[in-house]
């Protein structure tokens, strides 16, 4: 892990083993990351990547498994992006910010390559923290191209004063809790065009403090949030995602696959601060 922390804002810990993901964020002394409270989908990649704050879902497929076609294989549980290693990783100070870089590659489960190029600002002035991908086919095939960032916390943290709010919410706001029983999700329209924004507050644990997400709608136009309770896992997701909630046929069907010809990229983005 490489600890990327300023003088304002989280301090983070960046997984150069799995995506340059965020494992650890430390913000008033507490770990927001999740860890073990999680749920076993019996994959060994994604509980890695689900233990920390942030992970990368795509680019060939989110969400859970489904068959490729053709083939007697499936595309892997949230895509192919877990655990491959980044590497060009570069940590530099511009002006007030702090700055990481680096260059994930990997292979499609259905064929064909990809290069995520992500880069983390973590701005001096106001401690947000921001963060910008571009996912390049660098294979001689094209893909149709899916992301989504899985921002889990650990929801040991929240109490019954803790609220989800923001405009692409029923009545602007629901409860962290929000639905029946010890697991709920949902995905909801967010944008197409400027960026979205989500707070998720107040935590006791940090003060009162908020933490807010803004993401890009023009790429990533729908949110979804989860949550399980189911004891061992307590964890809330908050999951800005390129497509609606519905399996790979039914969004072919309808036109909704964003194909990436070889050499054409496509560039992703969010942000997120502690208020």
């Amino acid at each position: 892990m490489i600890m990327f922390s300023g003088s304002q804002g989280p301090r983070l810990s960046l997984d150069e083993g799995s995506v340059f993901d965020i494992g650890s964020c430390v913000v008033e002394g507490i770990d927001l990351a999740p860890g073990r409270a999680i749920p076993d989908d019996g994959d060994p990649r994604i509980d890695h990547s689900l233990e920390g704050f942030l992970f990368t879902c795509g680019p060939d497929h989110i969400r859970h498994r489904e068959p490729i076609a053709g083939s007697e294989t499936s595309y892997p549980l949230h895509g192919s992006f877990s655990a491959n290693p980044a590497h060009s990783i570069a940590v530099t100070a511009e002006d007030d910010d702090l700055v990481a870089r680096a260059v994930v590659d990997v292979d499609l489960a259905a064929g064909g390559r990809a290069q995520l190029r992500r880069q983390w600002r973590l701005k001096g002035d106001s401690g947000e923290v921001q963060l910008s991908d571009t996912v390049l086919n660098i294979g001689e095939t094209a893909f149709p191209t899916f992301l989504m960032y899985h921002m889990n916390l650990g929801a040991r943290h929240f109490d019954g004063g803790t609220r989800l709010e923001g405009a692409m919410l029923e009545s602007g706001g629901v409860p962290w809790a929000f639905g029946e029983g010890d697991r709920d999700i949902f995905c909801v329209p967010a944008g197409h065009g400027g960026w979205a924004e989500l707070r998720l507050g107040p935590i006791a644990a940090i003060g009162g403090k908020r933490l807010k997400v803004r993401f890009r709608t023009d790429t990533l136009p729908h949110l979804q949030v989860w949550r399980n309770q189911r004891l061992p896992a307590y964890v809330l997701g908050i999951e800005p995602v390129s497509h609606r909630w519905a399996d790979r046929a039914e969004l072919e069907a309808a036109g909704e696959f964003n194909i990436l010809q070889p050499g054409e990229s496509r560039d992703y983005g969010l942000a997120f601060s502690f208020v």
